[in-house]
């Protein structure tokens, strides 16, 4: 594990029963998070994301879902592994996560200064009442929510879509952790007050050093937000390189299809735009060979036959695609 890092996935595996059968909604994926930067984790919907950012907070909706392979190293300790008392003490204050829909992450039925007390009672269980009020009203400034004092008394509906949000980083910092997973974060708010929460969550990582995975499905925001990028497909990497690289020089057929979709100001108005022909196949029915050979342009024989391994095709830049054969090859645990 490199000194710098302070979260490394080796080979997860993440899997679901049900009542057609057991399916691996992220399967063999690895990366690393180093301290203080972001990783962006890009994708379409159904493509693991989410699963994979539950996954590292052990909220796998039980007894479905379960981590089938692969290890969490947090600090060097393995989460997947760790007793539900220990994870419980990490969770929230170690590491910690906004979910995507606030307003069904927060209770509807408790004021939010309720909500947000409660998570300096359950990880600093010291702290006297007057001391927690002081910091939610102090986490609430810091998040840019006017008067706090009175907010505090209000209730999630009576408050807009962005401030909910904000509620939401607000919880997530109380316990000020070393790791802040977003899940898409900005998908529900335009584009005035997505802009607002970005800046908000690059002037925070500054100020306190956090490590952050940014989880979306649009890649402008990545390109705002992340130093390194993995890009997920039907439950796999098919991608990973910095943030500059793979916007310059895109490796995977997946990678170009979605950055050619993007709208761009040179685009032709009212032009269609590039699309990538094709669904994304059931986890029930993955192709045995590269899972995304039913809608690659340049697909070949050995793509049907076997899985693709994880090929060095620049500096600290991989892809999972055969185009890439004769490049150096991840051994058992992909980087």
């Amino acid at each position: 594990m490199a000194s710098d890092a302070l979260l490394t996935i080796e080979n997860l595996t993440t899997a679901f029963d049900t009542e057609a059968g057991r399916i691996r909604a992220v399967e063999g994926i690895s990366f690393t998070v180093p301290k203080s930067r972001t990783l962006g984790i890009v994708g379409e919907s159904g493509c693991g994301k989410s699963v994979t950012a539950l996954s590292i907070m052990r909220l796998l909706p039980r007894p479905a879902g379960t981590i089938e392979a692969g290890r969490i190293l947090f600090n060097g300790r393995d989460l997947a592994g760790l007793p539900a008392e220990e994870m419980h003490h990490i969770r929230g204050k170690r590491i910690a996560m906004i979910f995507q829909e606030p307003m069904t992450a927060l209770n509807p039925v408790q004021r939010l200064g309720t909500q947000l007390g409660e998570v300096f009672e359950l990880h600093f269980p010291e702290m006297d009442p007057g001391a927690v009020e002081t910091e939610c009203i102090n986490l609430l400034r810091k998040v840019g929510i006017p008067a706090p004092e009175a907010r505090l008394k209000e209730y999630p509906h009576q408050i807009s879509g962005g401030m909910r949000q904000r509620v939401m980083i607000a919880a997530a910092l109380a316990g000020q952790p070393d790791l802040l997973i977003a899940d898409e974060p900005t998908t529900a708010l335009d584009v005035t007050i997505q802009a607002q929460i970005l800046d908000l969550m690059r002037s925070l990582q500054q100020e306190t050093g956090m490590a952050i995975i940014f989880i979306t499905h649009d890649l402008g925001v990545i390109a705002e937000m992340a130093d390194e990028v993995l890009v997920m497909y039907a439950g796999q990497v098919a991608e990973r390189a910095p943030i500059k690289t793979i916007y310059t020089q895109p490796r995977h057929p997946y990678t170009q299809g979605l950055l050619a979709s993007i709208p761009r100001l040179a685009t032709t108005p009212k032009s269609r735009l590039p699309t990538i022909e094709g669904i994304v196949p059931s986890l029930l029915e993955m192709p045995g060979g590269c899972r995304f050979q039913n809608r690659c342009p340049r697909v070949m024989e050995i793509c049907r036959d076997s899985p693709p391994p994880m090929y060095r095709v620049g500096r600290e830049h991989w892809a999972s695609c055969f185009l890439h054969r004769g490049q150096p090859a991840a051994g058992e645990v992909r980087p």
